[in-house]
C-alpha cells in the first residue's frame, strides 16, 4: 500500500511539472491563438478505427495522381488545425504537390489531446491508435490516388514520438519520417515511465534500441529515412532522447555511432549519417537555445512556412522545408505548375466511377475524323448500315494538307 502511494504521488508530481510547462509555454507565445479556418476537411469511414481517432487532411486543388502523401501528427494540447497553421505544412503541399493527413487525438483518450505513444495497446501493430493511423493512409492513398511509394509521417512532442511508433510498427509504409522533439519507440509502458523519459537523462544502449523496432513488425527492411529535430534548451523532452533515437536508427540501420557529415547552419548544428554508397539515410539537427517546438522560419523569402506561437518557434530555419529536402521531395516535385487535372476527393469506387465518365465525353474519333477531312477539303466517309465509319485515308489528308500550304504541285 505504500508503495502505490508512492508511486501514486510521483506520477502526480511529474504531471504537474508537464503541466505548468505546457502552461508556461504557452504564456511566453504572447499572442492569441489564430483561429482562422483552414483548408482541412474531415474524413470519415477510414477503417475500424481501434484507436477512437478523428482524420482530417489537406489536397491541393490540383493535385496530379500519384503523388506523395504525408501523415503530420500534432503535439499535446493541439489540434490538426493548429498543427496545419504552425508547421506549414499545407502550404508547402500547395508549393510542391503533395498530400496531407493530419490525425488528430480526442480528448475522451487524453485530457491533452498527447498521442498515446507509451501505451502498449496503442504502440503495438494491428491494435489501437497505431492501427487508427495506418487506416488513415490506407484511405488517403485511395481517395487522392497517392503514390504508396511516397508516405512519409512526422510529428511533434508526442506526435514526434507517435511517428517514430509508426516507424517502427508499420516500417514498409513509409518511405521516410521526421521526429521533432519526440522520443524513441519502446522507451515507456506506461505514463509513469512517459513522464520519465521526458525529463531524465536515460542513455539506453543501440542494440536495445534498435531490437525494439526490429520487433516491432517483424520487418527486415528496407527501414525509412529518418530526420531528427531538437531544440538544445528543450525542458519538455530532454535533448538526449535525440541521441536515443539516433542510436536507435543508426543500429536499425546498420550504420556507424559516428556521422559520416556534420556541418553548422548558423548557430545549429546537423549532422549526417549515410550507407555505403553516400546514400544519407538519417540526419539529425540541434537547434541552439531554442525550447521545446517546431524549427520555424517566418520571415519572408522562400524559406518562410508556418506561423509562429506556442510550440512553434522562428529559429530562422525552416524544419518542414529541410524535412522535405531530405525526403527528396523538393528535388523530384519542384514548383507545381498547377494544370493538373484536381484531385479526386471520394472514395476510391467514386474515383473509378469518375474516371468513366470523363472518358466517356471524350472527344469522338470520328468527329476529328470528319473535321480533319473538312479542313482539307475532301468529303467526309458515309458511314455503314452498322454506324460504322469506314476508315480514314490518311494520306489523302496529307496530301491535301500539303497542297493548301503551297508544299505540293496542283
Amino acid at each position: 500500500m505504500h508503495d502505490m502511494r508512492h508511486v501514486l504521488a510521483r506520477l502526480q508530481t511529474l504531471r504537474g511539472k508537464f503541466e505548468g510547462l505546457l502552461a508556461s509555454a504557452h504564456k511566453k507565445a504572447a499572442r492569441a491563438p489564430d483561429d482562422r479556418p483552414t483548408g482541412l476537411r474531415e474524413l470519415t469511414g477510414f477503417g475500424s478505427n481501434p484507436g477512437n481517432l478523428r482524420m482530417f487532411a489537406y489536397a491541393p486543388p490540383h493535385l496530379p495522381r500519384k503523388a506523395p502523401l504525408v501523415v503530420a501528427l500534432h503535439g499535446c494540447t493541439q489540434t490538426a488545425e493548429d498543427y496545419d497553421r504552425g508547421s506549414g505544412w499545407s502550404s508547402l503541399a500547395d508549393r510542391l504537390g503533395f498530400a496531407v493527413v493530419y490525425p488528430q487525438q480526442q480528448p475522451a483518450n487524453n485530457p491533452k489531446s498527447c498521442f498515446t505513444w507509451f501505451l502498449p495497446g496503442d504502440i503495438t501493430r494491428g491494435q489501437g491508435e497505431a492501427l487508427s493511423i495506418k487506416q488513415m493512409v490506407e484511405h488517403a492513398i485511395a481517395t487522392f490516388a497517392a503514390d504508396r511509394s511516397k508516405v512519409f509521417v512526422t510529428g511533434l512532442s508526442a506526435g514526434g514520438a507517435m511517428a517514430c511508433v509508426m516507424l517502427a510498427t508499420y516500417p514498409e509504409v513509409f518511405a521516410g519520417g521526421a521526429i521533432i522533439a519526440g522520443l524513441p519507440y519502446g522507451c515507456a509502458g506506461n505514463a509513469q515511465q512517459a513522464f520519465e523519459a521526458m525529463f531524465a537523462e536515460r542513455g539506453h544502449g543501440a542494440q536495445a534500441l534498435g531490437d525494439r523496432v526490429r520487433g516491432a513488425s517483424g520487418c527486415r527492411g528496407p527501414w525509412p529515412k529518418i530526420s531528427v529535430w531538437h531544440g538544445a534548451g528543450d525542458p519538455i523532452v530532454k535533448p538526449s532522447n535525440c541521441e536515443d533515437i539516433i542510436r536507435q536508427w543508426t543500429n536499425v540501420h546498420g550504420l556507424s555511432d559516428s556521422p559520416s557529415y556534420r556541418e553548422s547552419i548558423g548557430s545549429h548544428s546537423r549532422r549526417v549519417w549515410s550507407d555505403a554508397k553516400g546514400n544519407a539515410l538519417i540526419e539529425a539537427v540541434s537547434i541552439a537555445g531554442m525550447a521545446h517546438g517546431v524549427p520555424l522560419a517566418t520571415a519572408t523569402g522562400a524559406e518562410s512556412c508556418g506561423a509562429a506561437g506556442a510550440f512553434f518557434l522562428d529559429v530562422g530555419i525552416s524544419s518542414t522545408h529541410q524535412i522535405t529536402r531530405f525526403w527528396g521531395l523538393e528535388e523530384s516535385l519542384g514548383e507545381q505548375p498547377r494544370t493538373a487535372a484536381p484531385a479526386p476527393q471520394v472514395s476510391a469506387e467514386a474515383s473509378v466511377a469518375e474516371g468513366e465518365e470523363r472518358q466517356s465525353h471524350a472527344p469522338d474519333p470520328n468527329d476529328v475524323i470528319a473535321a480533319a477531312f473538312k479542313a482539307a477539303g475532301l468529303s467526309v466517309p458515309p458511314q455503314t448500315s452498322s454506324g460504322a465509319t469506314r476508315r480514314a485515308d490518311p494520306g489523302s489528308i496529307i496530301a491535301a494538307a500539303l497542297k493548301a500550304a503551297g508544299l505540293a504541285q496542283r
